[in-house]
């Protein structure tokens, strides 16, 4: 299993769904506007769990080659 690929489909996923939520939004300010918040809030927290793993995976790694070195 591949954290960083995992955490970068993570990522990408959140960044699309963040973008849907806001071109919704522009077509229609006023429908929904509440679930689109919530939305966002959602996919930029996503964003940010996926950004840690991609540090951990790297530190991990970094660890793993500093063993061996």
């Amino acid at each position: 299993m591949n954290a960083a690929a995992i955490a970068a489909g993570g990522l990408a996923s959140a960044v699309a769904r963040f973008e849907q939520s806001a071109v919704r939004t522009a077509r229609a300010p006023l429908d929904n506007l509440e679930a689109e918040m919530v939305e966002r809030i959602e996919a930029r927290a996503s964003v940010s769990a996926n950004i840690a793993v991609l540090r951990t995976a790297d530190d991990m790694a970094g660890a793993l080659l500093d063993m061996f070195a």
